[in-house]
């Protein structure tokens, strides 16, 4: 597993005292799901790259969770109860986290990596514009 981020541990910290074990939660079920992703802060937030994984922030009353298209919509079903745009997901504080749901969808977001689905979208595109 790769170290534990100071800096994550200081965002931590520094959220409001009644959502610092929500944040621990989130991050924990990220870095089980991802041990081998990078923890660091990236757009201001938590962030586990292994090529783009996951982010997360506090909000007013929400966690939200980020993933890069298309998890979110591919699984659009297991997460009809929660507010989601594209790309977020939008867990409130007074709701228990589905601490499986988010491994579940951090565990796409590493597989589609993998796959490199992305990076040959990106490929293409480029093509596209030099055409």
């Amino acid at each position: 597993m790769k170290k534990v981020s100071k800096e994550v541990d200081a965002y931590i910290a520094s959220a409001p005292k009644d959502t610092r074990g929500k944040l621990n939660e989130i991050r924990a079920a990220i870095r089980s799901a991802a041990p081998d992703a990078v923890e660091s802060i990236s757009y201001m937030m938590p962030s586990y790259d292994k090529g783009k994984v996951a982010w997360f922030a506090i909000m007013k009353n929400h966690v939200g969770l980020y993933l890069r298209p298309p998890i979110i919509a591919e699984h659009k079903k297991e997460l009809a109860t929660y507010v989601t745009t594209k790309s977020a997901i939008h867990f409130p504080l007074d709701k228990k986290l589905p601490i499986s749901l988010i491994k579940k969808l951090v565990k796409a977001r590493i597989k589609k990596n993998a796959s490199g689905e992305n990076k040959n979208k990106k490929e293409k595109k480029k093509r596209k514009t030099r055409d």
